[in-house]
């Protein structure tokens, strides 16, 4: 019997270490996300995903004190990543990240309908996380179903409808290409796509990238390699966005630029 009550203690002790420690320390309870730009925030899960490649990952934020100050204290994660719901494709695992880290949007194809932006503009408004990544990857089903164009289920069917412009797209700019060539560019069109429908059906997301506090990049992960390629922003994400670029300033005339100094 007091064996029972000395462990009882022991554990409600351990319990008040864990509370004090999410008082103590608001920066780590908050999460990885609070304070970081877009660019520590990329640099974090370039680096996340070396380690995994190397087979180093040091599974962060993955334990019950992690647990007990995001429950805390809130949640602040470092970026939103709008992803597949492929099995294959592990977000938390591939950026070696954990509990409060990353906010994920998964939905097959990586599509951005409603519920997708909806889940994503809560990220970026409310969370202010500084950047969404949209992750597609290799060998995506959704993607293969609508370039072989199988005849789908009603609700698959709707599903996957916004990626038929990207499958499109990829079939006129390599018109003579083998299928699994097409499929690759088919997925990386399919992330444009995706991009592009949240920068114009999200007047939230779209501010924020005007006003230069989230960024919006694309990725493809690669599935057999665990790689993750970056691909940047949108190739019209200026003009998506409603960014105006400033104008050149008119320089004096007979006036030649100086020599750069050796």
């Amino acid at each position: 019997m007091g064996r029972s009550i000395l462990m009882k203690r022991l554990n409600l002790l351990l319990l008040i270490l864990i509370l004090a420690a999410a008082l103590a320390a608001p920066a780590l309870a908050t999460g990885a996300g609070a304070g970081l730009s877009a660019d520590e925030s990329v640099r974090i899960l370039k680096d996340g995903n070396a380690r995994y490649l190397e087979g180093k990952s040091q599974h962060l934020h993955q334990d019950r004190a992690r647990r007990a100050l995001t429950a805390g204290q809130g949640q602040h994660p470092l970026a939103t990543v709008l992803t597949c719901s492929d099995s294959r494709v592990p977000v938390e695992i591939i950026f070696d990240q954990g509990i409060g880290d990353l906010f994920v949007v998964r939905v097959a194809g990586n599509v951005a309908s409603v519920d997708e932006i909806g889940s994503m503009e809560y990220a970026v408004d409310h969370l202010a996380t500084p950047l969404v990544v949209v992750l597609g990857h290799t060998q995506c089903g959704a993607v293969t179903a609508v370039l072989d164009g199988d005849k789908l289920p009603p609700n698959i069917a709707a599903l996957v409808e916004p990626i038929k412009p990207a499958v499109d797209k990829a079939r006129q700019d390599h018109p003579d290409a083998a299928k699994d060539v097409l499929l690759n560019a088919a997925v990386k069109d399919n992330v444009w796509q995706a991009i592009e429908d949240t920068l114009k059906q999200s007047p939230i997301i779209r501010e924020k990238v005007k006003e230069g506090k989230t960024r919006v990049l694309g990725a493809v992960y690669e599935i057999d390699t665990g790689q993750v390629q970056w691909l940047g922003p949108h190739p019209q994400q200026n003009q998506l966005a409603g960014v105006k670029k400033a104008a050149a300033k008119p320089g004096k005339k007979g006036k030649k630029p100086k020599k750069s100094e050796q």
